[in-house]
């Protein structure tokens, strides 16, 4: 895995080994790039259930002013903090360990996200409990675009019914991209 375009194109990046994260290939990624390319440069990225970071991390190499990264599990936040230390992406990085919605209480009046990318574990309905949430959140405004990897099994029909329109869908070989605003 590695960091696609931008000033660190090229640099390789870690994953932790085993199932516990599933990192999103190369060739998703670059297509997910390609189709938000104009929204980067310069805005505020949040990456929620961060995995290995290498979404926000293409995001800050790509020209996103600030990422914050969200990662519940010890093991893989280290993974991430060994990538921001490797790409030198300090200063433009904070890495939140935690759950995603005590990630999300702890940002309120903090920032307003350009862009919201979330992977979470398939099937488990986590991304429904951070739709609920971000509904009433400061985090978002009408213009921020939430962006969801999930299984190709999943209802979009419960993503409308929260109050979200979907404004794009992706589909891949085992998994699709589904961009919502409020």
């Amino acid at each position: 895995m590695r960091i696609i375009a931008g000033t660190a194109r090229s640099m390789p990046l870690k994953t932790i080994p085993g199932t516990d994260t599933r990192p999103t290939t190369d060739r998703i990624k670059e297509t997910l790039f390609n189709m938000i390319q104009i929204e980067v440069p310069g805005c505020y990225f949040l990456d929620l259930f961060s995995g290995s970071g290498s979404i926000a991390l293409e995001a800050v190499s790509r020209g996103a002013t600030k990422a914050v990264l969200v990662e519940n599990s010890r093991k893989a936040a280290a993974c991430i903090q060994d990538n921001i230390n490797f790409t030198k992406f300090n200063s433009f990085c904070d890495l939140k360990v935690m759950d995603a919605v005590s990630a999300l209480r702890t940002l309120e009046r903090k920032y307003v996200f350009d862009i919201v990318y979330m992977d979470p574990p398939y099937n488990q309905n986590l991304e429904k409990e951070v739709l609920s949430y971000l509904k009433e959140s400061s985090v978002i405004d009408e213009d921020s675009l939430i962006i969801i990897e999930t299984s190709l099994e999943t209802d979009l029909s419960e993503y409308t019914a929260e109050g979200y329109r979907i404004v794009k869908q992706k589909k891949y070989k085992t998994n699709q991209h589904i961009f919502l605003q409020k």
